[in-house]
């Protein structure tokens, strides 16, 4: 079992989602060193990772001051020295694939032999840059859901050459720090969340552009239907709970219809012209220089709901 008060771990990268991973391993007691190749990035990342906790701090979300948090937290000018020591590097860099080729040869080569390398890529698969390398047993892909600091699912998703003894202690790490991992079981393009979603997006382009519907109501049929429950249930679940005797009962009611909905179903190619109009009917409510502060507005109310489901029995 990992002592997180003695662990230490590297945070490649203090962009946003950077950032938002030394909150939550600060927070769990974790020693982070943060790098990035920027100085200006790395001299104002403590700033902002204040500015974020002091909001967790106002809905009660966190267990100390942000302070102790903060100090936990040592912005480091080498790669060197971010890897040094660690059990675990969480990287945080640009999503290409020469990108990840050159860190993680780095990474491999500067961080203890036991170390688990873990990238935050959102479509990447960890084959396409571990293959070559002598530690390539200790690589995986463990990615977030933007912001981690307030969504806790993690989908750690191995390469094939990835040992099982490294999985597990990865699952259990993020685990430990109070994430929610998942593991993917099988290499697959986007993973988890990203296929779901992009399926979602899809079949809403699609909604919009052969005007069934404008992109506001769209937007309400997740935000006032199935997003309020699925913030605390998923799909199978729901489904389980929707009919008397449960899923099969569910399958046999509904799963022609739906399977009759899927053929009508097509992929979506994203026209630039119909991106434009939802663009347009976007900045009708929303100006695009107010952007930052909706996003500031929408982890409050992230926040909001963390505080309610954790004050919710099991």
């Amino acid at each position: 079992m990992i002592n997180l008060n003695k662990a230490k771990v590297a945070v490649i990268g203090s962009g946003l989602i950077g950032r938002a991973w030394a909150i939550v391993f600060a927070r769990a007691g974790v020693e982070v060193k943060i790098f990035d190749q920027s100085k200006e990035a790395l001299n104002e990342c403590l700033s902002l990772i204040k500015a974020l906790l002091e909001d967790k701090e106002k809905f009660g979300l966190l267990s100390e001051e942000v302070s102790e948090i903060l100090a936990r937290i040592y912005p480091v000018e080498t790669l060197e020295e971010a890897c040094a020591g660690v059990v675990l590097v969480q990287e945080n860099i640009k999503e290409t694939v020469e990108a990840k080729l050159e860190i993680f040869a780095k990474l491999d080569r500067l961080t203890p032999e036991d170390a688990i390398l873990a990238s935050s890529t959102s479509w990447l698969p960890t084959s396409l840059f571990t293959e070559k390398l002598k530690g390539r047993s200790r690589c995986m892909v463990a990615h977030p859901t933007n912001p981690p600091y307030l969504i806790p699912l993690v989908e750690v998703s191995p390469a094939p050459w990835t040992s099982q003894q490294a999985v597990d202690r990865a699952m259990a790490f993020y685990a430990a720090i109070k994430q929610e991992p998942v593991l993917v079981k099988k290499e697959i393009h986007g993973f988890l969340l990203n296929r779901v979603q992009g399926a979602v997006l899809n079949e809403m382009l699609n909604l919009y552009e052969e005007g069934y519907a404008s992109s506001a109501d769209l937007d309400k049929v997740m935000k006032y239907g199935l997003g309020l429950r699925w913030s605390f249930m998923g799909p199978f679940e729901t489904i389980d709970l929707n009919a008397p005797a449960g899923v099969t009962d569910y399958a046999a009611r509904y799963g022609q219809t739906y399977a009759d909905v899927s053929k009508t179903q097509k992929d979506n190619s994203w026209d630039a012209s119909v991106i434009k109009r939802i663009e347009d009917e976007r900045r009708k409510v929303l100006d695009q220089e107010k952007i930052n502060e909706r996003s500031r507005w929408r982890d409050n109310r992230l926040m909001a709901l963390m505080k309610h489901q954790q004050d919710q029995p099991k």
